[in-house]
């Protein structure tokens, strides 16, 4: 058994010894990742391992579950952040989720990736993953964009925004949500894409079935497109694609809980019955 950690950036190096110590105890080979390693290096730590584990927030889950993903490796986030959205469980919480664990009692739970390609005449310049969203926005400057959208080879209009959102289940409850999108329960495998400030009123957000790719063509920009919010935007010519579709391997979410906590997670971090007059 081998498990990596992945440590969000504020997180204390005393907190990574304390995890590896637990897995000594328990016989368990442990192993941090480095976040910002080259590819190969990381690689090599990720190779065999059994779960990758998160030491974060829900940016530290993201950047996990863009390594996970892809090589079939289920992920468990333990919460060191503010809002925990996505992670499972809390950091006082960990040395319990590891036994459970390595006991079996959990379940895996199925999330849609995002496989994102930017296209320029006609030919893939660059490809990313992600498990939030893919944003296309206007590059800093105050002027709208005009966006053509294409749906599976059909055309569905051209839009005037701010930008526009792809996003998958998961990410409803990301950027946007707060951009007026709809709340998505997380293993469903549609996408949504949601209009940034549109400048029609009629204009408004579409859940599209699974498998479909989803096409976002500037045709008046400059623009950039952006995914989970990593990094720098890169630059979307006049004329470029951006294509958007699911993963073709769903990322392993390590859950403790029931599948109907989504709601009460919902509930909790939202904000939802709370009442509005402090007793």
């Amino acid at each position: 058994m081998k498990i990596c950690l992945l440590r969000g950036a504020g997180v204390d190096q005393a907190v990574v010894e304390s995890a590896l110590q637990s897995m000594r105890e328990r016989h368990v080979e442990g192993a941090e990742a480095p976040r910002d390693a080259p590819g190969e290096r990381m690689a090599a730590v990720l190779k065999d391992s059994d779960l990758l584990l998160t030491l974060g927030g829900d940016g530290t889950f993201l950047a996990g579950a863009r390594l996970a993903a892809p090589r079939g490796i289920p992920i468990l986030g333990v919460n060191h952040g503010r809002l925990g959205f996505l992670t499972e469980i809390e950091a006082h919480e960990m040395s319990d989720g590891l036994s459970r664990y390595l006991n079996g009692d959990y379940r895996i739970e199925e999330r849609t990736m995002l496989q994102v390609t930017l296209v320029h005449d006609g030919t893939s310049v660059h490809e990313w993953n992600g498990l939030n969203e893919v944003v296309v926005d206007h590059s800093g400057e105050a002027r709208i964009l005009r966006l053509e959208i294409d749906v599976g080879g059909q055309a569905v209009g051209v839009i005037d925004a701010d930008g526009a959102i792809v996003a998958t289940a998961s990410g409803s409850t990301a950027y946007a949500l707060a951009s007026g999108g709809p709340i998505l329960e997380p293993t469903l495998e549609d996408l949504v894409l949601v209009p940034m400030s549109p400048f029609a009123l009629t204009v408004r957000p579409i859940v599209f079935a699974p498998r479909q790719d989803v096409t976002l063509k500037v045709i008046r920009g400059p623009a950039e497109v952006r995914v989970d919010g990593a990094g720098r935007g890169r630059a979307v010519a006049v004329g470029d694609s951006v294509r958007c579709g699911a993963h073709p391997r769903r990322l392993k979410v390590v859950r403790f809980s029931p599948p109907e906590s989504f709601y009460r997670r919902l509930s909790e971090k939202l904000g939802w019955g709370r009442p509005l007059v402090p007793k």
